[in-house]
């Protein structure tokens, strides 16, 4: 062939290309399309393993939320409860002091009731003494003026004998 200025050989140069061509595709072939799968899969794996972090956190956050809201519930169940039993607690505190108070007061009218009663009696009492005295009084002085007003007949009786 010919040969070109600088002894260049055009016929070398176009097998030079073509052996770089055949290496470019041997290689494309042989490592690029084998690296670009293996990439692709790899990338594809970390992607899938990104997912599936992101859907357990996901779930994680959900699963959270779940439990606060059972937990706010349960604290307002609870002093909701608390609320209750403070409100029976004061009812039945309010309850007992009434029963009290009513205790209190029958107790206090059945106190008045008895001092009633024994003031009857003792005033009852009083004045059956007080009739005993007055008739045994009134006894001693019919005795006592009956005696003096016998004594006196009898002596007028003896002054009428004595005179007759």
């Amino acid at each position: 062939m010919s040969n070109l200025p600088l002894n260049i050989d055009i016929q070398q140069i176009f097998l030079h290309l073509l052996n770089f061509t055949l290496l470019l595709a041997g290689l494309y072939f042989l490592l690029y399309e084998p690296v670009k799968k293996f990439m692709g899969k790899r990338t594809a794996y970390y992607e899938d393993l990104d997912r599936q972090a992101t859907e357990k956190l996901e779930e994680a956050r959900r699963v959270r939320r779940t439990y606060e809201d059972k937990l706010d519930e349960a604290e307002e169940e609870i002093r909701r409860q608390s609320e209750e039993a403070q409100k029976a607690a004061a009812e039945q505190a309010q309850l007992q002091l009434q029963d009290a108070k009513e205790e209190a007061a029958h107790i206090l009218a059945k106190a008045r009731a008895e001092a009633q009663a024994e003031r009857e009696r003792a005033l009852s009492e009083a004045r059956g003494q007080i009739s005993d005295m007055v008739a045994a009084a009134a006894e001693r002085l019919v005795l006592a003026n009956t005696s003096a007003a016998y004594d006196q007949f009898l002596a007028a009786a003896g002054e009428d004998d004595r005179n007759a």
